[in-house]
């Protein structure tokens, strides 16, 4: 019995060594089936071998194999969401694969499979989507080589599905995420000159252009996009923003004021207005805004900050009439009536600085205020908030 058992346990051993044999022949046929999940093992074994690496044809298959599990993949993700991409690499091992096939033999061909010069042609939607998942993921510079595939593969023809400059702009974000400012640049024109609408293509290239003081360059781009989103939020910002570089204060206030703050919808919409109001001394106009963008993103620096200067302002507008009264001899109850409105800002201006102070401790701007603040207050809080500057100073 216990030889019976060790020769089928030998039987077992010799059919699972023959099962994982390459094959191309076999990763052919399950292709043909599209058993893909099986065709790919059998494939990647053949790529593995010695000889048949050495095989166009193995390049071919293999290629082909991971275009259409590509393929499969994200079509079963748009049509559920929560569906997991088990070969999140198979567009890039498709590319690598038809270039490698084509090094070998140009002209290798296999029937009922795309020649490695169309598959390379084909691959570029699935490579934008595979970098897209790399940027999220803060994988930058392996987001930058598969983007940069898929712009390869994207200017092979005539694309048949336009980007519209998506790729060249993700490309030019993962460039600029490694710190590849002049590269992204490049990348950010491209996007548009293959049709991007983006409006954060538009505003990339004209903060490029304005540190140069490429004024011509910043009003074409400008009309570019005021031509292409006419509507749109971002670009009425850039207009603005440009007017104040371009010294024209009276032409950025004349387009502040067209602005529907109702209508704002994002959080960045808002502060970017909440700015230009404050650049105004309109405080009040900038505080409503702040306190709706605070309320739809808690724990913002930039807005707890500001409100902390729209409140400052609102207490030292207060403190200056309590004086005023003061000098003129108006009523008491007038003077002690804005004495305490100077001082209810002045706490809640100090309570919005303190959130900011615990998202940046080392703000030495913050902090000025902050120790400012207390001096008034003729609070202890003042020498340690002093201390802490000169901890920073040193």
């Amino acid at each position: 019995m216990k030889k019976h058992l060790l020769l089928i346990a030998n039987i077992l051993v010799v059919v699972s060594l023959f099962a994982q044999k390459p094959s191309l022949t076999k990763a052919y046929n399950l292709f043909y089936d599209k058993d893909l999940d099986k065709a790919k093992v059998q494939i990647d074994l053949c790529t593995a071998d010695e000889k048949l690496s050495t095989k166009a044809q193995t390049w071919l298959y293999k290629g082909n194999i991971e275009f259409f599990l590509a393929n499969r993949e994200y079509s079963e993700k748009q049509k559920n969401e929560s569906y997991q991409i088990k070969y999140p690499d198979a567009p890039v091992e498709a590319f690598d694969a038809f270039e490698k096939a084509i090094s070998i033999n140009p002209k290798v061909e296999a029937m009922d499979m795309m020649s490695a010069q169309e598959g390379l042609k084909q691959l570029y939607p699935y490579l934008l989507v595979r970098g897209v998942d790399q940027l999220i993921a803060q994988d930058f510079a392996g987001a930058k080589a598969t983007l940069a595939k898929g712009i390869q593969s994207y200017e092979m023809d005539t694309p048949q599905y336009p980007m519209n400059g998506d790729l060249y702009y993700y490309y030019a974000y993962a460039s600029e995420s490694l710190g590849k400012g002049d590269e992204a640049v490049q990348y950010y024109q491209k996007a548009l000159d293959d049709g991007s609408q983006n409006a954060y293509v538009f505003a990339k290239l004209i903060d490029y252009y304005k540190a140069k003081g490429d004024h011509q360059n910043v009003e074409k781009t400008l009309a570019l996009a005021k031509q292409k989103n006419p509507n749109d939020m971002s670009i009425k910002l850039l207009e603005i923003d440009f007017a104040y570089w371009n010294g024209d204060s009276a032409k950025a206030v004349s387009l502040l004021d067209q602005i529907d703050v109702h209508s704002l919808k994002t959080v960045d919409e808002m502060v970017n207005v909440a700015n230009f109001f404050i650049k105004e001394k309109r405080y009040e106009s900038a505080e409503r805004l702040l306190s709706r963008a605070n309320a739809m993103s808690p724990n913002n620096f930039v807005i707890l900050y500001n409100l902390g200067v729209c409140t400052y302002s609102f207490s030292e507008y207060y403190f200056n009439r309590q004086n005023q009264l003061a000098i003129q001899q108006g009523s008491q109850s007038d003077i002690d009536a804005a004495k305490n409105m100077s001082e209810q800002y002045l706490q809640e201006a100090a309570s919005y600085f303190e959130e900011a102070r615990k998202l940046q401790p080392g703000d030495v701007n913050l902090l000025n205020t902050l120790r400012a603040i207390y001096v008034r207050q003729q609070s202890p809080k003042a020498d340690e908030i002093d201390s802490l500057i000169k901890q920073l100073d040193k």
